[in-house]
């Protein structure tokens, strides 16, 4: 027998992202075969986290999470030709709300990021 440790909010938001076929992953080579960058803040991933958390669910309530947050985009997103990205933010993974989708007219508004 193997004693194993509760899994914290960054242990959550690891699983979301690291493993190669991690949830985000899934989600953005879906948008992706529709033309669309899908991005999610460090804010609403450790939303999701601390909600899997808040239900007691650990890593298996993050799906169920993702897809609450994604099921409209992911109707909407594929009769939308204009939309190039697609940002969760802590808004949309607490609340409900729609992600932000970007056109490319939106995204040639946006200042250029300095690299590092």
């Amino acid at each position: 027998i193997v004693p194993l440790d509760p899994l914290d909010e960054a242990d959550l938001v690891r699983i979301l992202v690291e493993p190669k076929n991690a949830l985000v992953r899934q989600y953005q080579k879906i948008l992706e075969m529709d033309g669309v960058e899908l991005i999610f803040t460090d804010e609403a991933l450790r939303a999701i986290a601390s909600e899997a958390m808040g239900r007691n669910t650990g890593a298996r309530g993050l799906r169920t999470i993702i897809e609450d947050i994604m099921l409209e985009i992911m109707y909407e997103i594929p009769s939308r030709a204009d939309v190039k990205r697609c940002v969760v933010t802590e808004d949309a993974a607490l609340r409900r709300t729609a992600p932000m989708l970007l056109t490319a007219n939106d995204l040639k508004k946006m200042p250029k990021e300095k690299p590092a």
